[in-house]
């Protein structure tokens, strides 16, 4: 049975985060001289615009699709099947769609991608730093699952 209120409250700290990534982009872009401040906010949004199109490509079938327990599969690449679908959450019976934590896992791979620019800042060119963030999402967001991940 989907929970309404946790399903409400998910949907709302997504758009929190969603708010997040154009404030990374101001945040960094206040960090950095004025010859430099439309590359670092275009580099944020540049790897948000990634983050999110690699998520709903492949990424999320391989974080949270079945697979061989390290890495999932492609099943769910394109985020086929999600329409509403329960996601299980806690051990009350209680659950939230699917597509709704697909969205929530979405947002933090964007933003935690996005974070990667203050560290290089005035330093990388524009395709270096896009590469660099695609193939971050490819390696590092496969162990978004967890040890005690439940994969359906």
């Amino acid at each position: 049975m989907i929970d309404t209120g946790d399903t409400a409250w998910l949907l709302v700290a997504t758009a929190l985060v969603m708010v997040m990534l154009p404030g990374l982009a101001l945040f960094y872009g206040g960090l950095v001289r004025a010859k430099n401040l439309l590359s670092v906010m275009s580099q944020a949004m540049g790897i948000a615009a990634i983050a999110i199109l690699s998520w709903v490509g492949w990424n999320y079938g391989l974080a949270f699709g079945t697979g061989n327990g390290l890495i999932g599969g492609f099943a769910k690449a394109g985020l086929a099947g999600l329409e509403a679908s329960p996601w299980p959450v806690g051990s009350e019976g209680k659950a939230i769609p699917e597509l709704a934590f697909a969205a929530f896992q979405m947002t933090f791979a964007a933003i935690t991608a996005a974070l990667i620019i203050g560290a290089l800042a005035e330093r990388v060119r524009f395709s270096a730093m896009m590469l660099f963030a695609l193939l971050w999402l490819f390696v590092f967001e496969q162990y978004e699952r967890g040890p005690g991940m439940t994969v359906h």
